[in-house]
């Protein structure tokens, strides 16, 4: 059986714009992740910072420029930051956010069907790429940025009506 965990998923401003973070929640919620933390905030870049390039290694995967474009574009609007809970839910968030890019992102993933730019047009264009939200990549990376964007009394431990026959 697999290991209850939490992840990270973090809200971009495309996605608050837009009005989809109720919709892309209830999204979570129906496969039976369950919402332990949620909150919205307006991070500075050495928030950021510490997000993207010490536990995230954003600069040395994709480069100064795009880690730049990705901090401006994070700070355009309060972000929504949420913590699930669940069986797998880093893979569970992951498989359902779709690939990063959201052109490449299958119909049915959260990217692919709300969004579309593609990363040669945003390298173009000298922007981030608008992909809706940040899920966090592996257990590991999921269990430091859970730890840096919320607080243990931030982090509730409840039992969801549903959970004896999703778990």
């Amino acid at each position: 059986m697999s290991q209850v965990e939490k992840s990270l998923v973090v809200f971009k401003p495309d996605a608050v714009s837009r009005a989809l973070v109720g919709e892309i929640m209830s999204r979570f919620e129906r496969v039976g992740l369950k919402i332990v933390g949620c909150k919205m905030v307006a991070p500075d870049r050495d928030f950021l910072y510490h997000h993207y390039e010490t536990i995230g290694k954003m600069i040395s995967r994709r480069g100064e420029d795009k880690f730049n474009w990705t901090l401006a574009y994070v700070q355009q609007t309060p972000v929504i930051a949420m913590v699930l809970e669940g069986p797998s839910a880093v893979q569970i968030v992951r498989k359902m956010a779709g690939t990063t890019e959201p052109f490449s992102a299958l119909p049915g993933t959260i990217r692919g069907d709300y969004a579309h730019v593609n990363f040669d047009y945003a390298d173009k264009a000298q922007i981030a790429i608008m992909n809706l939200l940040h899920a966090s990549g592996d257990s590991e990376e999921a269990a430091q940025e859970v730890a840096h964007w919320f607080k243990p009394e931030e982090l509730f431990d409840y039992d969801r009506a549903d959970e004896k026959f999703m778990r």
